[in-house]
């Protein structure tokens, strides 16, 4: 197993670069979040990891030991293979991946390209007890969510309203006052919307 790569950066792309340790050039694919760490480096470092498959040997690089540790645990999920692991860190850091599998953030999650709702409560399940503790984190304080603004939504959405377009104005109404009850967060969506 490759565990990491010291050399010379000869190529460097928002998704692979190349270095050349010892005359030998490896083709190393990367995040975005590694990407723009690595700067304008003559010689860099990367954390690695190979994976074997029937029809390929390919290997990844991170920056960070912490962001190659997300990366295989993010592969333990059933439906995520490297590409959409890879997309993941490309999206968000691993910090963020980290913190909102630990309080159960699936829209954050979800928020990724080609991550849909089952994906994300997936990933979550999998990989809270794992993140809470490997990263000796009790229970990180989770955002209060305010179930008033759901109730109001899902109402909107009942009245057929296009979630996105009632979702603004409902964070407008909440902005403006953020103890409304879910009566007057209707009312205030349907005068405005």
């Amino acid at each position: 197993m490759i565990t990491h790569l010291r050399g010379k950066l000869v190529e460097k792309n928002p998704t692979y670069i190349v270095i050349d340790c010892g005359g030998v050039g490896y083709f190393v694919n990367i995040s975005l979040h590694t990407f723009s760490k690595i700067g304008d480096s003559e010689n860099v470092q990367v954390y690695t990891h190979l994976q074997v498959k029937e029809d390929s040997h390919s290997l990844f690089g991170f920056w960070e030991k912490s962001e190659r540790e997300i990366f295989r645990l993010l592969l333990t999920v059933s439906g995520i293979g490297a590409a959409t692991a890879r997309t993941m860190l490309s999206s968000l850091s691993p910090s963020q991946i980290r913190d909102a599998i630990a309080v159960g953030d699936a829209k954050t999650i979800q928020g990724v390209k080609g991550i849909g709702a089952k994906t994300s409560q997936r990933v979550i399940l999998d990989l809270k007890d794992k993140i809470l503790k490997i990263y000796d984190i009790d229970e990180l304080s989770v955002p209060p969510s305010n179930t008033n603004k759901d109730e109001a939504l899902s109402a909107l959405e009942v009245l057929g309203f296009v979630r996105k377009q009632a979702e603004k104005v409902v964070d407008k109404a909440i902005a403006q006052d953020s103890g409304l009850s879910v009566e007057d967060i209707i009312k205030f969506a349907l005068k405005n919307l």
